[in-house]
């Protein structure tokens, strides 16, 4: 084989070996077929590449968006979809630098999780506080209002967004690279800063850096602590009792500088056919009171029922951790043995924010369809309600942000997967479907905004079944239930930065109407 025939090519076309790779994501039920993947190494790449496609005429007129492709964790098919015609791959992007004319840590969109974790910490000893899922992508994360187990101590990720690099569309299809800064002299810039601060990946236009300022330093040693109940020792009032004590917890310790405000746990309630309801928690122990802090959470909970606490013995979601006993390390390698080990299967995912603990009929309806009562023939170990503490200093924002969801103590994170061609899939996608309306029942199916126990979902969950009235009767559009009222100025800034809507999916931010 010739140099010449090695040399990198960054147009990707049905044919090369690389086009079955490039035109999927971790969600395996989402394929695309684009026209080509075009990979894209610079701002100035992104934005001739985006040039080029917004004037092409599509081969196929059922294909037409142009979407783009960081992480590849998008759960719906926004990026990955029948539709598609081009797809926009930043990955390449991925550089870790301090911009002393920004005064400011420097992040290629293309960038993941793991990448910055690695590359930002032992450089700067700064952290981002974002996700535990290793593989996903700034470029989508950080727009959608990232959060992780250090958001609790510092916030989210949005909190720490200084200014973002994007290519636009303007209404000739011309193409321009534009920075928007917090404290930007032009309004509409600033407006622009803002929509990326919890307005969703992919509405505005292609990210390609983002600059943040007062990154916070994570803690030298954190305490992880991993267990598991055996589901067979559990009677429902036992369920009851877990499940309240959790969101009791997290009510009752809201305070981001005292060491229970600090810490972060995920309560893992599975199917019964995985043979364990699972607990995952870590905590700052550079604070003097983080063993206690760990000690008096695990007894709210451990202490109050009558299972007995034994290992996890298998992976439940997108995590597996199994400790002998609970462990001290740094925070580093905390992140990495927390990192995820969800294989790319096909899924489906719900969400919800709530701002005081499951009510009696919540935990019920759980019970039941976690197979107790219902779906009780259903053998699906990795179907699961993932609750993941929340609030602290995400409920103390340092600058009003797209990220509307201030005041909730829990963030619910629904989910089942299965493998590629399963016979099974409408089972699967009915009984989170089933779960889920029973969960919200007194709500219309979902867990409403500004409600008294709810505040809506979270977009980087998406789940195009809110746009649907079978599931979702509510009287809450999907636009509420995400973004509340900051809908409509998004809907403006939309209209403004991609007046031609190229940017576009099944719940992408509709253009205002002007003003």
């Amino acid at each position: 084989m010739s140099e010449i025939s090695t040399l990198p090519a960054t147009v990707v076309r049905a044919g090369d070996k690389r086009y079955p790779a490039l035109s999927r994501g971790f969600n395996q039920r989402w394929i695309a077929e684009p026209e080509y993947v075009r990979l894209v190494r610079t701002p100035e790449e992104v934005r001739a590449a985006l040039g080029e496609a917004v004037r092409e005429v599509p081969e196929d007129p059922a294909r037409t968006r142009i979407t783009v492709r960081a992480g590849g964790h998008c759960y719906e098919d926004f990026v990955c979809g029948e539709d598609v015609r081009v797809i926009l791959d930043v990955s390449p992007m991925c550089g870790v630098s301090y911009d002393g004319s920004m005064k400011a840590y420097c992040v290629e969109a293309g960038a993941t999780n793991r990448h910055v974790y690695g590359h930002l910490y032992p450089v700067s000893g700064k952290a981002l506080p974002g996700g535990s899922c290793y593989s996903v992508g700034l470029g989508g994360h950080v727009p959608a209002g990232g959060f992780g187990l250090l958001s609790r101590q510092y916030g989210l990720t949005v909190d720490y967004l200084y200014a973002v690099e994007a290519a636009v569309v303007d209404e000739d299809k011309n193409v321009r690279l534009v920075v928007a800064r917090r404290d930007d002299e032009d309004p509409r810039l600033r407006e622009l800063w803002w929509a990326h601060t919890g307005g969703g990946g992919g509405n505005f236009g292609v990210v390609t850096r983002f600059w943040f300022r007062g990154l916070p330093q994570p803690p030298e040693q954190v305490l992880l602590t991993a267990l598991a109940w055996d589901w067979k020792e559990f009677t429902k009032d036992e369920f009851a009792t877990l499940v309240t004590a959790f969101g009791e917890y997290f009510r009752d310790h809201q305070d981001p500088s005292a060491a229970a405000g600090k810490l972060f746990a995920m309560l893992k309630l599975t199917h019964v056919s995985n043979g364990q309801i699972g607990l995952l928690a870590q905590v700052d122990v550079d604070d003097p009171d983080g063993h206690r802090a760990m000690a008096g959470f695990i007894a709210a909970l451990d202490g109050r029922i009558g299972p007995s606490a034994t290992k996890i013995r298998s992976v439940m979601g997108e995590h597996f951790v199994h400790m002998d006993v609970p462990r001290v390390m740094p925070w580093l390698t905390a992140t990495q043995v927390l990192n995820s080990r969800g294989e790319n299967r096909c899924g489906k995912h719900k969400s919800a924010y709530l701002r005081k603990p499951f009510t009696e009929r919540q935990i019920t309806a759980m019970w039941t369809y976690l197979g107790k009562e219902r779906y009780t023939e259903y053998a699906n170990k990795q179907a699961l309600i993932q609750v993941d503490s929340y609030g602290g200093a995400v409920n103390r924002p340092p600058y009003r942000t797209a990220a509307r969801q201030r005041d909730s103590i829990l963030k619910v994170q629904y989910q089942v997967y299965w493998p590629k061609h399963d016979p099974r899939e409408d089972t699967h996608i009915a009984w989170i479907r089933d779960i889920y309306r029973a969960t919200f029942e007194a709500t219309g199916g979902v867990p409403v905004a500004d409600g008294e126990i709810t505040d809506g979902c979270y977009i980087g969950y998406p789940d195009v079944d809110l746009n649907d009235p079978r599931w979702n009767t509510s009287g809450q559009s999907w636009e509420t239930l995400y973004y509340k009222d900051g809908y409509a100025k998004l809907q403006e800034v939309k209209r403004y930065w991609d007046p031609c809507n190229v940017f576009r999916h099944a719940q992408s931010i509709r253009p205002g109407t002007g003003r």
